[in-house]
């Protein structure tokens, strides 16, 4: 008998590509409000340690100038908490992107304002310039309606390549399409056109790898799973509800206590569904997190009152990696241990390398598992990897995005 689909996850996927796309419209000498993610990682010397962010939506911008638009950016960086910062400011993503674009980029002072208004009237056809961040503005996350206006004055179109931020219902990601035409940029249908794939049209067998500190936060995918995988492999301290849910004493380790009853329940459901559901058998432990803390490796149940486990063990990567040798699709979303503890670290780069040697297409969620891709030096090798992890796990989830569904629709095919 074949599989169920879930029809909420396909919907909200039908739903974002028939949205306009930058394509489609006739941009040539026009301005161009283009919201990106460029919420980089700096240094302690406010220098850019990973540029990813901003190279994924190059071609949407270089499309747009190409094209003869007027470019205008806009993003935010990091949490600014409404007012100015400094250590937020998008100045030196302005001096990376104008080396990755080799001409240059005029960066506004702000991003809304009269000042802005008169370096945008000043912009010639091909020019770029970048805003400073909206996040300066408290009005920017209340998806305050007198701000989407000033920042919509700025253009006569609305780009959204931002995936990373569609799942925020902010001003510069929904309440700016209430005042002008709006599409989706190129990153942003790359985004949804791989996780359609890996949701409803996958090459089986499919496995999804689940990590990160808590059963809640993947609630959602995990119920969605059903009919989707043949395999599930739960890491990271997430597993431990589950194994302190099957009845075993998992010492100090983490536990949501209130998600033990539905740990258990989605564990036999989608074992009953005949999916393959994975949790570690062993794993290392410690006292605490400090340098040069002493750690151990035991069974996952047998870990004593006092200690924590923190990452997989040798024999869970040995027994994960198996199960993913003859998966031809893999989704990956959530880190094993705390990887960016050198001690930690072994089981989470461990996977991405069984991963990136997997003959299949792997697409890796945001956040922490694309870092820790990078770090592991295997980014390269994997098929995709999404700039959004909270944005991913919404959409697998089959939830609506509210920066996509604000967009404009496409006008159906004659």
């Amino acid at each position: 008998m074949p599989r169920k689909k879930s029809a909420v996850a396909a919907m909200a996927v039908k739903d974002v590509l028939s949205k306009l796309a930058i394509d489609q419209l006739n941009i040539k000498g026009k301005r161009v409000f283009i919201r990106t993610d460029f919420n980089v990682p700096l240094d302690d010397n406010l220098h850019i340690t990973d540029d990813g962010r901003i190279r994924s939506t190059l071609p949407t911008i270089n499309y747009a100038i190409d094209e003869g638009a007027k470019v205008i950016l806009a993003s935010h960086l990091g949490r600014p908490k409404g007012k100015p910062d400094p250590r937020y400011s998008l100045a030196p993503v302005a001096k990376r992107l104008q080396r990755l674009l080799d001409k240059d980029v005029i960066f506004a002072p702000d991003c809304i304002g009269t000042q802005v208004e008169g370096l945008v009237a000043k912009m010639k056809d091909g020019d770029v310039l970048l805003l400073e961040n909206l996040r300066y503005h408290a009005e920017e996350e209340k998806n305050d309606e007198d701000f989407s206006r000033g920042l919509a004055k700025l253009a006569d179109f609305y780009v959204n390549d931002a995936f990373g931020a569609a799942h925020r219902a902010h001003a510069s990601t929904v309440g700016i399409t209430k005042f002008l035409p709006s599409a989706a940029g190129f990153l942003m249908r790359k985004e949804i056109e791989y996780l359609k794939g890996a949701v409803d049209n996958a090459v089986r067998p499919f496995a999804a790898i689940l990590g990160g500190a808590k059963v809640s936060g993947k609630i959602g995918v995990l119920e969605h799973l059903d009919g989707k995988v043949d395999k599930v492999l739960v890491g990271g301290g997430m597993a431990f509800t589950f194994i302190k849910a099957m009845g075993y004493e998992v010492g100090d380790s983490l536990v949501e206590a209130e998600m033990l009853e539905t740990a258990q329940r989605i564990r036999k459901k989608l074992k009953s569904e005949g999916i393959k559901f994975y949790l570690p058998v062993d794993c290392v432990i410690a006292q605490s997190l400090e340098p040069g803390a002493e750690t151990k490796i035991v069974p996952t149940m047998e870990i004593p009152k006092g200690w924590r486990a923190l990452d997989i063990g040798p024999a869970t990567v040995k027994l994960f990696s198996e199960a993913l040798a003859n998966c031809k699709t893999i989704l990956w979303n959530g880190p094993m241990g705390i990887f960016e503890i050198d001690a930690f670290s072994r089981g989470t780069f461990s996977i991405a390398h069984a991963v990136a040697d997997a003959y299949a297409l792997t697409i890796v969620g945001g956040g922490d598992t694309d870092l820790a891709v990078h770090r592991a030096g295997v980014s390269s090798a994997l098929s995709f990897i999404s700039t959004g992890g909270g944005a991913s796990l919404q959409l697998l989830e089959g939830k609506e995005l509210p920066g996509i569904a604000a967009l404009t629709d496409r006008k159906p095919d004659k």
